[in-house]
């Protein structure tokens, strides 16, 4: 697997950070051949098309280290176990209603040392929790996730970023931005712009204001 990717991209990793992104790679492997997280001809792709993918959003916005976000949905850990890796000093709780791939986002987490990472096996309509930000990848359109994550969000914002969704999507996502009201605030990233390989080409992250 080509980790050199993400030092592409990445360039000021520190030595800790370097030796953890290697370690994911070798986790990630070893538990997609007990448990179906990726898909068995793209575990090759990790670093590409789910790490890196993962990070783009610190390529966008910047973050308060107390912010505490919430990655909804997050079946193997994506995009919260490589964002958490870079955020040390944020909070970040992991849902998903799947029990078994709940177990591997704690079992990874814990094996990187990651003490800013708490999974939970729970659907977002249960949580009572409040979080600055949601994060999600390819959970649901942008109308449900908006009536999923809105009562989850706190109405006072951390820094000058409002609370809001941050949902990465594929090139759909025109059709579903009709769905949700003209009155809300969006805006769309395109990944392409900052990492330009050609799996980015029709991707984006689209910021919902709550």
């Amino acid at each position: 697997m080509n980790t050199e990717i993400i030092w592409k991209y990445f360039p000021d990793l520190n030595d800790d950070q370097i030796n953890k992104f290697e370690l994911m790679g070798e986790l990630y492997t070893d538990w997609n051949s007990k448990i179906n997280l990726i898909s068995r001809t793209d575990i090759e792709n990790l670093y590409l098309h789910h790490i890196l993918h993962s990070l783009a959003l610190l390529k966008f916005y910047k973050f308060r280290p107390e912010a505490r976000i919430l990655d909804l949905g997050t079946g193997g850990g994506f995009p919260g176990i490589p964002l958490a890796l870079l955020m040390p000093e944020s909070e970040f709780h992991l849902i998903d209603g799947t029990a078994k791939k709940i177990k591997v986002v704690n079992d990874i987490s814990d094996k990187l040392d990651l003490k800013n990472v708490r999974g939970l096996q729970i659907r977002a309509e249960e949580y009572r929790e409040k979080f600055d930000f949601v994060v999600t990848r390819a959970v649901a359109s942008i109308d449900v996730l908006q009536a999923w994550c809105i009562p989850l969000l706190k109405t006072a914002s951390v820094g000058e970023m409002p609370s809001g969704i941050f949902a990465y999507k594929g090139g759909d996502y025109k059709e579903e931005l009709k769905k949700i009201k003209r009155n809300n605030y969006t805006e769309v990233n395109k990944i392409y712009e900052v990492f330009p390989e050609e799996y980015f080409k029709e991707k984006v992250i689209i910021y919902l204001q709550r």
